[in-house]
C-alpha cells in the first residue's frame, strides 16, 4: 500500500512539474521588480587575506550596505531597510555585496586570514539577500567547527522561489555558475594552502555541479538536492570528492528524479545522486527535513563539519 501511494504521489509530483514547466519562457524573464540600491563601489578581485587587507573590503562593503539601506528606505521599503541594517553591523563582514538586481553578497563567518578549513555555502530556493536563515547556519557551521575554519554565506545568484518553474529548470544555475567558478578561483588563488569545500543545498546543488569541471576544491557535498542535471558523481568532471546526503523527513526525497526534454530546454534534474549508480559518497544526514541541516547540534551539522575538516563522517 505504502508503495503505490508513493507512486501515486510522485506521478502527481511529475505531472505538477509538467504543467509548470509551460510557464518557463516567460517567467524566466518576468522576475519581479528589485528594491533599487546604489552600484558599490568597485574593489576588484580578492587578491590577499590579511587582516589589514579583509578589514579595508569589511569595511568599504558595510559602507555599501548602509547606502543601500538608505535607499530602500527612502523607497519606502521598510523590511528590506530593516534587514540591510541588521548587516551593516560592525560584527558581520562582508567580502562582497551589491544590493542591486535583488541583491548578491558574500558574508565571511570566522576569521578567514588564518583558516585552514573553508566551506562554502551554496544556497537553494527561496534564499534572499538578509536571509536570517542562511546566516543562522553558517554561525552554526563555523561554530561547529572552531577557530581555525571559515564559512562563507555565497549568495551570488537570484535563487528561484520553491514553488515556481525556475525551481524545477537549470536556467538559473547555469547563470550562477560562472560566478561561483570565479569566486573560488580567486579564494583559491588568495587562500592557496586552505582546504576548501562546496556545501551545495538543495537547488544549490545544481549550481555547483553546473560549476563543478575543475575546480579547485577537496569536497563538493550535496544535501537536500532534487538532482544535479549529471547522471553521475564522474560527469561533473572534478577531482574532489563528491558527497551526498538527505534528511529522513525532507520533503524533496518525493520529487521525481528525472529529466524530460523539452522545446525550451530541460525540465527536472536527473538521477538521485544518493543511489549508488550515481557514485557520491552517501553521509548519514539524520532524520530532520528540508530546512534543518545546518540546526545546532544536529546530526547533518556534525557530519557536514567532519567532511569540511577532511574527517570521515560517521557512518559514511
Amino acid at each position: 500500500m505504502a508503495s503505490r501511494q508513493r507512486s501515486r504521489l510522485r506521478r502527481t509530483l511529475l505531472a505538477a512539474l509538467v504543467t509548470a514547466s509551460v510557464a518557463v519562457p516567460t517567467a524566466g524573464a518576468a522576475r519581479p521588480a528589485a528594491v533599487p540600491a546604489p552600484a558599490p563601489a568597485e574593489l576588484g578581485p580578492l587578491a590577499r587575506v590579511t587582516a589589514a587587507d579583509l578589514d579595508a573590503r569589511y569595511a568599504a562593503n558595510r559602507d555599501a550596505v548602509r547606502a543601500a539601506e538608505r535607499t530602500a528606505a527612502d523607497y519606502g521599503d521598510r523590511k528590506r531597510a530593516a534587514a540591510l541594517r541588521a548587516m551593516a553591523s560592525p560584527n558581520r563582514h562582508f567580502l562582497s555585496f551589491d544590493g542591486r538586481d535583488g541583491g548578491r553578497s558574500v558574508e565571511v563567518v570566522g576569521d578567514l586570514a588564518s583558516a585552514e578549513h573553508i566551506a562554502v555555502l551554496v544556497p537553494g530556493s527561496d534564499t534572499a539577500l538578509g536571509s536570517e536563515r542562511f546566516r543562522a547556519g553558517a554561525v552554526a557551521l563555523q561554530r561547529q567547527l572552531g577557530e581555525r575554519a571559515a564559512v562563507l554565506a555565497w549568495l551570488g545568484y537570484p535563487t528561484p522561489a520553491t514553488a515556481s518553474a525556475a525551481a524545477i529548470t537549470p536556467g538559473r544555475a547555469e547563470e550562477a555558475a560562472p560566478g561561483l567558478r570565479d569566486f573560488v578561483g580567486e579564494l583559491r588563488a588568495a587562500k592557496p594552502a586552505a582546504r576548501l569545500t562546496l556545501l551545495c543545498h538543495s537547488y544549490g546543488s545544481v549550481v555547483c555541479a553546473k560549476a563543478a569541471p575543475g575546480l579547485p576544491v577537496a569536497g563538493i557535498v550535496l544535501y537536500g538536492s532534487p538532482g544535479t542535471g549529471a547522471d553521475s558523481a564522474a560527469d561533473l568532471r572534478t577531482t574532489a570528492t563528491v558527497w551526498a546526503g538527505r534528511g529522513e523527513s525532507d520533503w524533496i526525497d518525493w520529487v521525481p528524479h528525472l529529466r524530460v526534454p523539452l522545446p525550451f530546454g530541460e525540465l527536472g534534474f536527473g538521477t538521485d545522486p544518493l543511489v549508488p549508480e550515481f557514485g557520491a559518497r552517501v553521509f548519514d544526514a539524520g532524520a530532520g527535513g528540508h530546512s534543518d541541516y545546518l540546526v545546532p547540534g544536529s546530526v547533518p551539522l556534525r557530519q557536514l563539519a567532519s567532511i569540511v575538516m577532511g574527517r570521515e563522517p560517521a557512518d559514511a
